[in-house]
């Protein structure tokens, strides 16, 4: 289970956010989060790519040229 929780704690948190918020805003704080996520996955793999293309070296270089670039 994530976070190392077993099925009766996931019960009971469920079961507490349906006491608090209650069954018609349950769907809203979900599409919430599901866009939240949606968000943090296009930023976090814009990001993996930006850092990879800063990374490989330029297409056309030698080894020499990018080594005399590095140091």
């Amino acid at each position: 289970m994530p976070f190392g929780l077993g099925a009766q704690e996931l019960i009971i948190i469920l079961i507490l956010v349906l006491v608090l918020f209650g069954g018609r805003k349950i769907p809203e704080i979900m599409r919430g989060l599901g866009q939240g996520l949606r968000e943090f996955r296009a930023v976090s793999s814009e990001a993996s790519r930006d850092l990879q293309k800063l990374t490989e070296p330029e297409p056309g270089k030698d080894d020499a040229e990018n080594d005399e670039a590095t140091v």
